[in-house]
């Protein structure tokens, strides 16, 4: 069989041509005897559809599978954002604080 490279215009338009011709005699053929015709090397094949139950069932499948994953992680307790300080706590530093800097003017330093 010879290269598609090295074919001439013009017998490449010859099998294109007989490619067409090949393709209306095969519909003519599903036509008439009410099959389906072998589909085309380059034709692209028809796209299934799912019924509206179907993809419900689908769905609701994925939803308990997420739900039974949140479930799981139930058991870890939630953390409830920041972390509040009590008064006296405040204080204890605050007065920590206050030595340390003392400390620090004391030497003559501005910084820490």
């Amino acid at each position: 069989m010879n290269s598609i490279i090295s074919l001439t215009p013009k017998l490449l338009r010859k099998a294109a041509n007989i490619q067409e011709r090949i393709g209306s005699l095969q519909k003519d053929l599903s036509r008439l005897l009410g099959g389906s015709a072998p589909v085309a090397a380059g034709a692209a094949p028809k796209r299934r559809k799912m019924s509206r139950a179907g993809r419900a069932r689908i769905a609701a499948a994925a939803r308990l599978r997420w739900a039974k994953l949140r479930g799981k992680k139930s058991a870890k307790p939630a953390k409830k954002g920041r972390r509040k300080m009590s008064a006296a706590g405040k204080a204890r530093l605050a007065a920590f604080a206050r030595a340390r800097w003392a400390k620090a003017k004391a030497s003559g330093r501005s910084t820490l």
